[in-house]
């Protein structure tokens, strides 16, 4: 029987069984037929009807009509704003299953994606605590309030709110008003809740990203496990007397837990904030965090890994992977901060960093001093463009190397300049499973995949991390 795939668009397909999870939290079902839907809101073991929306290449795309039965596998979510957020879309699911989930996908993506013959595929390393496990936040402030399903219907109920929270997914100008946030602390909970009845009661008006016009803008909260706090303001303007007696407010209610706080005017029609001056108002310049046994100051414009305490067991995770013996030259591609390569510094003679973004690489120096760390050298630039043999015949060929790139993975010169170096062993850290597996295969010309271990780091979202070792063949 041939397939409706081009008359499917706009349809109701009914009675169809969501069989997994894809990429960005998207359930993916198929009907009698074959055809391949992704559809938002669901969970393996529903049984739904589904509004068919887009077509693609290869599958459909469509939104749940009605769900016919749901899965045993579901579970009651503990944030009253799951739904509508789309911070955790997997809070129904159990965690175990979750799991389960992320590590089938990373090892679909290897197979399918790389072909990649694994000879040690170890089961996903899960994080003990799965909620208030984030070090930072960005909430933002909008005269303008996500509607639900239900209240967009009744005419009587208006978006005319103001309101701090996060953008709805693919909404710039609409925020879902956040009560209660089950990523961060408590105390940020409180921080964020005063401030937002503080901007409320102070009569100036709240961000309105359609016509670029309001005062409040953004608040960023950041924190140590000790719970010491950074607070990163964003307003349009100024307004000395308002922001001041703001300010005066906050420390006044928790000064104790505050250590740090910026003011960021911020006229664009954007939210990006770290191309703009950051004013210190009070505090330390920045606060420090520790993982392991390694120091870091982080300040307002830092890149710093948001699971504190499931990061320690992912760069140790590197550590065994590399098994180093003291003596090596190491190279740490996409260094960020330096977080990975100051945390193995003890174990080599020798790490050298490479990030794109400079202002990292400062925060690297500052924090290799910070920790009398002398055996590291960071140098910022893209990769690409830096990793030269000129550069390699400067630092000495790597006898190991680390890369953990962006999203979209290795650049492919970067992938051509490692089969030139043919270092001895490698460690691939990835956010992305399906471009980690592109570049393994490419790198399996002159690699073997030893061992691969899934890292899940932030719990109840779609993301995880995938740690594989490589060693040259012989």
């Amino acid at each position: 029987m041939a397939r409706r795939r081009f008359k499917l668009k706009n349809q109701i397909i009914e009675n169809v069984l969501v069989t997994g999870l894809a990429d960005r939290g998207k359930g993916v079902a198929k009907d009698d037929e074959g055809n391949v839907y992704f559809v938002t809101g669901v969970a393996p073991g529903d049984i739904i009807d589904i509004l068919v929306i887009r077509k693609k290449k290869n599958f459909f795309e469509g939104i749940v009509k009605e769900i016919k039965s749901l899965s045993k596998d579901r579970t009651q979510p503990v944030c009253e704003h799951f739904g509508s957020c789309g911070g955790c879309k997997y809070q129904h699911i159990p965690y175990e299953k979750q799991l389960e989930y992320k590590n089938d996908r990373v090892y679909q993506n290897l197979k399918r994606i790389g072909q990649i013959d694994i000879q040690e595929a170890i089961d996903i390393l899960g994080c003990e605590e799965h909620t208030r496990y984030r070090n930072k936040m960005e909430y933002s402030f909008s005269s303008k309030r996500w509607l639900t399903k239900d209240e967009i219907t009744n005419p009587e109920i208006s978006n005319a709110e103001d309101v701090l929270g996060f953008h709805a997914p693919g909404s710039f100008d609409k925020v879902v008003s956040i009560s209660n946030c089950h990523l961060q602390t408590t105390k940020a909970d409180e921080i964020r809740n005063f401030t937002s009845d503080w901007a409320k009661k102070s009569g100036l008006p709240f961000f309105d990203a359609r016509s670029n016009e309001g005062f409040w803008r953004s608040i960023v909260i950041r924190n140590t496990i000790e719970e010491k706090f950074m607070i990163i303001l964003s307003t349009k303007e100024n307004n000395e007397e308002v922001l001041s007696q703001y300010f005066t407010d906050l420390l006044a209610k928790f000064g104790e837990t505050v250590h740090s706080l910026y003011l960021c005017i911020n006229p664009k029609k954007n939210d990006f904030l770290l191309d703009l001056e950051h004013k210190l108002i009070h505090g330390s310049p920045t606060i420090q965090e520790s993982l392991g046994e390694i120091k870091f100051n982080i300040g307002p414009k830092s890149f710093f890994q948001t699971n504190t305490k499931q990061a320690v067991k992912l760069y140790d995770l590197v550590v065994d992977f590399l098994a180093l013996e003291g003596t090596e030259n190491v190279y740490d591609l996409y260094t960020g901060l330096g977080s990975i390569a100051l945390y193995i510094a003890a174990h080599c003679k020798q790490v050298v960093g490479i990030e794109e973004i400079a202002s990292a690489i400062e925060d690297a120096k500052v924090n290799a001093k910070l920790n009398k760390v002398e055996n590291s050298m960071f140098y910022a630039g893209d990769v690409k463009d830096i990793l030269t043999n000129d550069f390699v015949m400067k630092h000495g060929k790597p006898d190991a190397l680390i890369t953990d790139p962006p999203r979209a993975g290795m650049h492919p010169k970067v992938v051509e300049m490692l089969l030139e170096l043919a270092t001895p062993k490698l460690v691939y850290v990835s956010c992305n499973p399906a471009t980690q597996a592109r570049d393994l295969a490419l790198l399996s010309e002159k690699y073997n995949i030893i061992k691969t271990q899934p890292v899940d780091m932030f719990p109840h979202t779609h993301h995880v991390e995938s740690v594989a070792l490589l060693k040259l063949k012989k």
